[in-house]
């Protein structure tokens, strides 16, 4: 301990001194108060307005050209409303039983062949993969499979 500092301490206020002596050094004589000098840029002569834009001098170099404004007067077609989703028909059976002939748990299934049908049946079933629609039913199916699959494990650790 230096001066009732740590060592640490005393370190870095020797570093915050010599930051404001350099930032003091540095300091431009004039300043607007308001404008960040990270903001202003200077336009060379011979480059467009529009090339000046980061984004838009990016498309160029790309290759891409500018989008094309629509004229004014052209009618914009109407859209149609989005027909209701269908609810596919493996969402359709919630009961136990069609969910565990589904799962076709057997007494053959090892710790790691249940997992895999746990992953499986989740890619196709999970609420947050469905329309919103129809979460009700892929929660129900979720539910009823860890339940069946859960109860399996239980039965291969006896």
């Amino acid at each position: 301990m230096l001066f009732g500092q740590s060592v640490f301490q005393s370190v870095l206020d020797r570093l915050k001194a010599e930051d404001d002596e350099a930032a003091e050094q540095d300091a431009p004589t004039a300043r607007v108060s308001g404008l960040n000098a990270g903001l202003a840029f200077d336009v060379m002569e011979g480059i467009s307005a529009q090339s000046s834009r980061a984004d838009q001098a990016y498309m160029e170099t790309m290759g891409f050209a500018p989008p094309e404004t629509a004229p004014e007067s052209s009618p914009v077609p109407p859209t149609s409303p989005e027909p209701d989703p269908v609810m596919p028909d493996h969402l359709t059976r919630v009961a136990p039983e069609d969910i565990a002939a589904e799962l076709d748990i057997s007494m053959r299934d090892t710790a790691q062949g249940l997992s895999e049908k746990r992953r499986a049946f989740a890619k196709k079933n999970h609420p947050d993969r469905v329309h919103p629609q129809f979460r009700e039913n892929a929660t129900k199916r979720m539910t009823t499979a860890n339940l069946l699959i859960d109860q399996a494990l239980r039965r291969l650790g006896r």
